[in-house]
C-alpha cells in the first residue's frame, strides 16, 4: 500500500494567498475561503497517485500556531488513505499517516482516476473558480485543533508584596526562585501581575503551570508559606476563585456531625475480678481475652484480619496499634473503637513514646508523594524519600518525617553504621528524642515542634551508641501532676499539704553515651546533661572491643558492660563500670569478669542485678545443632552496709542463656532460648527466708521445668503469671503457649496451629498514694481472706456447672435407654417372643434371693 509521508518540511510559510512547499509534482494550488477561515488546498500527484492536501490556517491569514493537512489518497485496493500533519512550530511540519474507508469521495475502478462531483480531479486548474462539493465535516472535526478549555494549571498567589514597576522585575526573580525551591519551574512570561492605575502592584499574581497536578502541588507546599519576614503566601487554585466570590451573604450555620463520644480508653481497669487482658495472635485471627484464675482465656473480643502484620499495645495499655499496607491504625476503649489511621504506606516498625504521646513509624519502601487525588494528602515535597515518620499520638498529625541513615562500610572514627530499631530513643519526659550518627554526633531534636535543639548537633567524635536516663517514679508523678494529669493525694484522703512543689515537672535529662579508641585517645564513656550538654561524669577505657550502656528502671544506675580484649587481642573479658547516679560525683564501681558474660539485667526498682557468663570453646563458634552451652549464674547487689556492689550467689553447671525479672521485681526466671536440645525454665526467688548476716541467703530455686519449641517468655503485668511462647514466626518446632505461676507451677497449656504472638495487656501507674499502699499492705490477710471466699465461690459455681452438665447427659441416657427397651419389646411382641419381664410374670417360676449388706455407721474406742 502507497504510504505518502512527510519527515521534515523547513521553511514553510502559509497564508491566505499561497502555499509554499519546496518540493515537485505539486498539481495545483488554489485558495478557498470556508466558514471565514482561509484554506489552501493542495492536488499533489505522485506517479498514478492523486493526493488533496487541506491546510487549515488563522482567520485573516495569520499563521496558526497548530494546523491540520488532510490527503486524500487513492490506494491499491480502492481504500482511502487520510494523513494528518501537526505544526508542532513555525517551518516544521510532520505527517502521519491512517487508513479509513471514506463514502463521500467516489472512485473510478476503470480508469484509475479519483474522481469527485462528477469530474476527474486532474482536470481541475489554478483559473477554474470551481468549488468542490464534497462533505469534509467528519474529518474536520475529528481532526480540529483543541484548546485548553480548563484553568485547572492556574493558581492566584496572594500576599505578595506591593511594588512598583522599578521594582517588579525583582520581585518576580524572587518568586520565581521560591518556587523552584518546592521543584516548580516557572517563567517569567507565566506570571500576571495587575498593575493599579498608579503602576502599584495589587499583592497578588496570577501564574500558569505546566500541568494540573504541579497546580496542586504548589497549593499544597506553599500555602501559608512565608515569602519573607513581613509577607505570607496565600495559594489556591484560580477554579476556586468562582466558588470564594459567590459565598453566600448570610453565614448559613454547618450541620455539625453528631458527638459520639467514646468509650473510656482505661475501661478494662474496672474489671471486679481484677484480670488482666493479653492479645492472642492466630492464623488471621486476633484475640483479646481475659486472664482467669485457672489459666485459661476468657475471650473478649475477636476480629478476623484484623492486622496484616503484627499487634502492639502502647506503654501503658490504652491503645492497640495494628500494622498494615497503608499504614498504622490506633484502637481502644471497650469495643476497640478506631482512634487514627496514621498513613504511612508499606510501614514495617513502631515505637511508643514512653508517655504515649508520640509514636514513630518506619518503613523500608521511602516515601513517596500519591499521584491518585483520594489518597490521603499527608506528606509533602520534603517528605520525599524519607522513610521515618513521627506523629502525634492525641491528634493523629503528622510532626515530622526524617531519612534513614544511608549504612556504609566504614564512618568516621571506626563506628559502623548497624540497623537498629528503634533508630530514634525517647526521653522519659517526652520532651526530647535523639538518634545517633555513629561515628560522628548525637542528634536531639524537641518535641512537639521537632526541631533541633539549639539548631545544632551535640558533635562527638568516634561516638558509638547512647541511652536516655529513665524516669524514676516520683520523677513521673511530678511531671504529671505539674501536666495536671494525676491528682497530687490520694483519692481517699485529700491533703493540702500534697501540693506539687513549684516547677515539679521541670527536670533536666540526662543520657550516657560511649565512644571507641581513636588514635592515641582511649575510649569514654560519659554523663551528659540535656539541654544543657554539661558533661557530668567521664571515665576513661582501655582496650576496648565494645561496650553496652544497661539503665536500672528508676535512673539509680547505670551499669556499662564493657567487653575488653588482652594486648595480644587473643582472649576477651569483661568489665562493669557501675555509677550511682543519684550519689554526689557519680562514683563509679567496677567488678572484672573474667569470662565472657552473655546476659545483663537488673531488678525492676532494685539495686540487684543477675548475669549470665560462660568459658565454653563452643560460644565463640555461636549456635550450633545439638551443641548445649554451659553456662554460669551470678546473682549481685548493694552492700548497704558497705555500700558497694558484691557477689551474692553463684550457680554452675546450668544451660540458661537469658535473664527474665518479674515486673515487680523479687521473683526472676532463667531460660534457654534458641536451642534445639534444651528448652529449661528455672524460677528463682531471691527473697525467700533472706537473714541480715548473709545478703544471698535467700536466693532459692523454686522450680526446674521444660517447654519444648519456646521461642519467647512474657510476664504478666502483675508479676504473678508468665507466659512461655513457641512462635510460628520464629520457626518453634511446637507453636503454642503455656501459662505459669510465679513458683513454676503450670496453669495452661494450648498447642496452636499458626501461633503467631501473646501479648500481656500493661497496666498504668496506680492511681493510689504510697501511704494507702502501706495501708492495704499491712492489712493484707484481711484483703485475703476475702479473696480466699472469692476463689471458693467461683471454685463451688464451677463445680455446680460441672454437676449439672453431668446431670443433664445422665438423664439423656436413661431416657434413650427407657426408649430403645420399649421399642425392642414392641418388636418382640410382633414376632410372638415373650420379653423377658413376661417370662417372669408366673411367681412359680420365679425365686426371691435376699442379701444382708451391713455398714459400720460409727466406731468408737474405749481406753482400758
Amino acid at each position: 500500500m502507497f504510504l505518502f509521508f512527510f519527515e521534515k518540511i523547513r521553511g514553510t510559510k502559509i497564508n491566505s494567498d499561497r502555499l509554499c512547499i519546496a518540493g515537485k509534482d505539486w498539481k495545483s494550488v488554489r485558495p478557498i475561503k470556508k466558514w471565514g477561515i482561509h484554506r489552501e488546498m493542495v492536488i499533489a500527484r505522485h506517479g498514478r497517485q492523486w493526493k488533496r492536501l487541506w491546510t487549515g490556517c488563522g482567520a485573516g491569514g495569520a499563521p496558526a500556531r497548530q494546523l491540520w493537512l488532510t490527503v486524500i489518497q487513492r490506494g491499491v485496493n480502492g481504500a482511502q488513505q487520510w494523513s494528518t500533519a501537526v505544526k508542532r512550530g513555525r517551518g516544521n511540519l510532520q505527517l502521519t499517516t491512517t487508513v479509513i474507508p471514506s463514502p463521500h469521495i467516489p472512485i473510478d475502478q476503470s480508469n484509475d482516476k479519483m474522481v469527485a462531483n462528477g469530474k476527474e480531479v486532474d482536470h481541475f486548474s489554478d483559473e477554474e473558480d470551481s468549488d468542490l462539493e464534497i462533505d469534509y465535516t467528519d474529518i474536520e472535526e475529528r481532526f480540529r485543533p483543541k484548546f485548553q478549555d480548563t484553568f485547572d494549571n492556574l493558581i492566584v498567589v496572594e500576599g505578595a508584596p506591593i511594588v512598583d514597576e522599578s521594582k517588579r522585575g525583582r520581585l518576580i526573580k524572587a518568586i520565581i526562585s521560591t518556587f523552584a525551591k518546592k521543584d516548580l519551574k516557572i517563567s517569567e512570561s507565566k506570571i500576571e501581575m495587575p498593575l493599579d492605575p498608579n503602576n502599584q502592584s495589587k499583592g497578588y499574581l496570577f501564574i500558569e503551570l505546566n500541568s494540573p497536578q504541579d497546580a496542586d502541588r504548589a497549593v499544597r507546599n506553599l500555602h501559608d508559606y512565608p515569602f519573607d519576614k513581613k509577607h505570607r503566601f496565600t495559594v489556591i487554585k484560580f477554579t476556586e476563585v468562582e466558588r470564594f466570590a459567590h459565598v453566600a451573604e448570610n453565614f448559613v450555620k454547618p450541620v455539625l456531625e453528631e458527638y459520639k463520644p467514646r468509650s473510656h480508653l482505661k475501661s478494662w481497669l474496672a474489671d471486679p475480678q481484677g484480670r488482666d487482658q493479653m492479645i492472642i495472635y492466630q492464623g488471621d485471627d486476633v484475640k483479646v481475652a481475659w486472664h482467669g484464675r485457672n489459666g485459661a482465656p476468657d475471650v473478649a473480643h475477636k476480629r478476623t484480619k484484623w492486622t496484616d502484620a503484627y499487634c502492639a499495645w502502647s506503654p501503658d495499655g490504652t491503645m492497640l496499634a495494628t500494622i498494615h499496607n497503608q499504614g498504622v491504625a490506633l484502637w481502644g476503649g471497650a469495643n476497640f473503637d478506631r482512634i487514627h489511621r496514621l498513613y504511612h504506606p508499606k510501614v514495617k516498625l513502631i515505637d511508643f513514646s514512653p508517655m504515649e504521646n508520640y509514636l514513630v513509624t518506619w518503613s523500608d519502601q521511602p516515601i513517596e508523594l500519591p499521584t491518585d487525588p483520594q489518597a490521603p494528602q499527608i506528606f509533602s515535597e520534603d517528605d520525599e524519600g524519607n522513610s521515618i515518620a513521627v506523629w502525634d499520638v492525641v491528634t493523629g498529625k503528622l510532626l515530622r518525617t526524617f531519612p534513614v541513615l544511608t549504612p556504609s562500610s566504614e564512618e568516621e572514627g571506626g563506628a559502623r553504621i548497624k540497623f537498629q530499631w528503634p533508630m530514634f530513643k525517647w526521653s522519659g519526659d517526652d520532651r526530647y528524642l535523639a538518634r545517633v550518627t555513629p561515628g560522628q554526633a548525637i542528634s536531639v531534636y524537641e518535641t512537639p515542634g521537632m526541631g533541633l535543639l539549639d539548631k545544632k548537633s551535640i558533635k562527638i567524635e568516634g561516638v558509638v551508641d547512647f541511652e536516655w536516663c529513665p524516669l524514676s517514679e516520683n520523677e513521673r508523678d511530678a511531671i504529671l501532676e505539674a501536666r495536671n494529669l494525676l491528682p497530687s493525694a490520694s483519692f481517699d484522703e485529700p491533703s493540702s499539704d500534697s501540693k506539687p512543689k513549684k516547677n515539679a515537672g521541670e527536670r533536666s535529662n540526662m543520657l550516657a553515651f560511649w565512644t571507641p579508641e581513636v588514635a592515641n585517645q582511649p575510649a569514654r564513656v560519659s554523663l551528659m546533661n540535656i539541654p544543657s550538654r554539661d558533661t557530668l561524669r567521664s571515665k576513661n577505657l582501655f582496650n576496648v572491643h565494645d561496650a553496652k550502656i544497661h539503665w536500672q528502671s528508676n535512673g539509680d544506675y547505670v551499669c556499662v558492660k564493657v567487653d575488653r580484649h588482652t594486648k595480644t587481642k587473643k582472649t576477651t573479658y569483661c568489665n562493669l563500670e557501675l555509677f550511682r547516679v543519684r550519689d554526689k560525683s557519680f562514683p563509679v564501681d567496677v567488678i572484672e569478669i573474667k569470662d565472657t558474660v552473655t546476659a545483663f539485667a537488673w531488678e525492676p526498682k532494685g539495686n540487684r542485678f543477675i548475669l549470665i557468663t560462660s568459658n565454653d570453646p563452643n560460644l565463640s563458634q555461636g549456635p550450633t545443632p545439638g551443641t548445649t552451652i554451659k553456662t554460669n549464674i551470678h546473682f549481685f547487689g548493694m552492700d548497704v552496709k558497705k555500700g558497694d556492689f558484691r557477689l551474692f550467689k553463684t550457680y554452675d553447671g546450668k544451660t540458661c542463656n537469658s535473664v527474665h525479672w518479674s515486673p515487680k521485681g523479687r521473683h526472676v526466671v532463667t531460660a534457654t532460648l534458641g536451642s534445639s536440645s534444651k528448652c529449661d525454665l528455672e524460677f528463682w526467688d531471691t527473697d525467700l527466708d533472706e537473714s541480715d548476716k548473709d545478703l544471698g541467703s535467700g536466693i532459692s530455686l523454686l522450680s526446674s521445668v521444660e517447654h519444648y519449641g519456646m521461642t519467647e517468655l512474657e510476664w504478666d503485668p502483675s508479676g504473678r503469671y508468665l507466659a512461655s511462647i513457641g512462635s510460628m514466626w520464629l520457626s518453634s518446632l511446637e507453636c503454642g503457649y503455656t501459662i505459669w505461676d510465679f513458683k513454676g507451677e503450670l496453669m495452661h497449656k494450648v498447642t496452636l496451629e499458626r501461633f503467631k504472638q501473646l501479648l500481656w495487656r500493661p497496666r498504668p501507674r496506680s492511681l493510689l498514694s504510697k501511704e494507702t499502699q502501706r495501708k492495704i499492705r499491712k492489712n493484707l490477710r484481711e484483703y485475703s481472706k476475702q479473696f480466699e471466699e472469692e476463689d471458693q465461690l467461683e471454685a463451688s459455681n464451677v463445680s455446680a456447672e460441672l454437676v449439672a452438665h453431668r446431670r443433664r447427659l445422665l438423664d439423656e441416657w436413661d431416657s434413650w435407654r427407657r426408649h430403645s427397651k420399649q421399642e425392642l419389646a414392641t418388636e418382640a411382641s410382633r414376632a410372638g417372643k415373650l420379653s423377658a419381664a413376661q417370662k417372669a410374670a408366673d411367681p412359680a417360676d420365679s425365686e426371691q434371693i435376699e442379701e444382708w449388706i451391713e455398714e459400720v455407721i460409727e466406731e468408737t474406742e474405749t481406753m482400758l
